[in-house]
């Protein structure tokens, strides 16, 4: 799995967090952080996860990669478009 940098959060951002939610500054910028760490997980990572997460729980693969690429499309920055082989390949190399 990659090693993601912690990134920083924008100073605005958090501002903005802390006085809609009520939140102190420093937990509004872990939660911004957070958030931000979340979105930046590459996609091969995110697929890998998904998969295994969604095999867990007694879906095949048929379903589990539907589900994967619908999700990826409704990321917040889309990943590029995967096929089915694509997704496969991800899980098992």
């Amino acid at each position: 799995m990659s090693t993601l940098r912690r990134p920083t959060a924008d100073p605005e951002l958090v501002d903005r967090v802390a006085a809609s939610t009520g939140l102190s500054p420093a937990e509004a910028a872990r939660v911004v952080e957070d958030v931000i760490a979340f979105h930046a997980e590459p996609v091969e990572d995110y697929v890998r996860r998904r998969h295994a997460q969604l095999k867990t729980y007694g879906a095949k693969n048929p379903e589990i990669f539907a589900r994967i690429a619908e999700e990826l499309a409704a990321r917040v920055v889309a990943a590029p478009e995967l096929t089915e082989r694509q997704l496969r390949r991800l899980v098992y190399g």
